[in-house]
């Protein structure tokens, strides 16, 4: 399957169509980046929840829409399978041949197309369908490994510069979170700048508190006049 070929007769398809709109758009090419994570074989099992993160669509309703119609209009075959055990299935239809459309096999060939199949590599080699979920596991979990890398004071000074935060405060956070190894409780911090702002709330906080615990007659202090005789 010549995906370039594919790609260049959808698009063209789409531009014609004015009936689709980019959640459609979005939507068919996560459908086919799942096509080609099965090397263009057809049927593709997919689910719900990847596919909404991958097209970037964050309504079910916009997403149950989208495939429906993107599947009565002729771009693939939908089969819902209405089992949240069980993942729904899509036939990718191939375009760009020179008979039109077609279906594409777990073969690879097409019936009624006179066009050369060219051998394509998918583009994310050695994954198949079935290692779908597997994949989406991964790559959370390199999401929430990203090494998080300390600030200089030189850095928090210029942030809480920037923030109009209390200038004073600025190198008392760098100092306690450079001496307790940038923890937040047991946790490794992950985002230092909303530690900080924390810490001014804290502050401010703090010294609200102070402040209410004063004695009435401290708060109002008599003025002394030193120019009177003792």
């Amino acid at each position: 399957m010549n995906y370039i070929a594919h790609l260049t007769a959808v698009m063209e398809r789409i531009a014609q169509d004015d009936r689709l709109n980019p959640s459609h758009v979005s939507l068919y090419l996560a459908l086919f980046q799942f096509w080609n994570m099965n090397r263009f074989n057809n049927p593709i099992s997919i689910h719900r929840q990847d596919t909404m993160r991958l097209s970037k669509i964050g309504s079910k309703n916009t997403y149950h829409k989208c495939i429906t119609e993107l599947s009565q209009w002729g771009f693939f075959l939908y089969c819902p399978s209405h089992n949240p055990m069980k993942g729904s299935t899509v036939n990718m239809y191939k375009f760009g041949t020179s008979s039109g459309t077609s279906s594409g096999t777990s073969s690879g060939s097409s019936s009624g197309s006179s066009s050369v199949q060219v051998p394509v590599q998918a583009l994310v080699p050695s994954i198949n369908n079935t290692n779908n979920n597997k994949l989406s596991k991964q790559i959370k979990q390199g999401e929430r490994k990203m090494n998080f890398t300390p600030p200089s004071l030189e850095e928090v000074l210029e942030f809480f510069k920037i923030q109009k935060f209390v200038m004073e405060e600025a190198e008392p956070f760098f100092l306690y979170y450079q001496a307790n190894g940038w923890l937040v409780g047991k946790a490794k911090m992950k985002n230092w700048q909303a530690a900080a702002k924390n810490w001014i709330l804290r502050s401010k906080k703090f010294q609200a508190e102070k402040v209410s615990k004063l004695a009435p007659h401290q708060l109002h202090a008599k003025s002394t006049n030193y120019e009177e005789n003792l």
